[in-house]
């Protein structure tokens, strides 16, 4: 599958500094902030800083160095936040394609917590 990404997207723009965030953790290939619009006390937006659209992209295309860095950012914000190990727990979530309903064609993966979140899906 060809995956085009627009380089015009908010993350892209967040991550060539025109657009301003609230930075929880930043990395050589990883960039983490607080999500505008939260939907549960911890809600934090997690972001590789190379141009992929989804997370099935990311995985075929991305090099080892920037998906090992990306997770470890995810598990040290994880532990920061106190919802990982021995925490109360988090939910994350990555939306892909219409479907997935996919705001923002750039992989980003949201981790909420600090709160019961309730069931995943509605049953249709």
């Amino acid at each position: 599958m060809a995956y085009a990404y627009d380089d015009q997207n908010i993350f892209a723009k967040i991550l060539r500094g025109e657009i301003p965030n609230s930075t929880v953790a930043e990395s050589e290939h990883t960039l983490a902030f607080l999500d505008i619009s939260p939907q549960a006390p911890v809600h934090i937006l997690v972001i590789p800083k190379g141009q992929y659209v989804t997370a099935d992209h990311f995985a075929a295309e991305a090099s080892p160095e920037e998906i090992t860095d990306f997770w470890k950012t995810f598990a040290q914000i994880v532990s920061d936040q106190g919802v990982g190990d021995g925490g109360n727990g988090y939910r994350m979530i990555s939306n892909s394609g219409s479907d997935g309903v996919q705001d923002v064609p750039h992989f980003h993966l949201h981790i909420l917590a600090g709160r019961r979140l309730g069931p995943m899906l509605q049953r249709v």
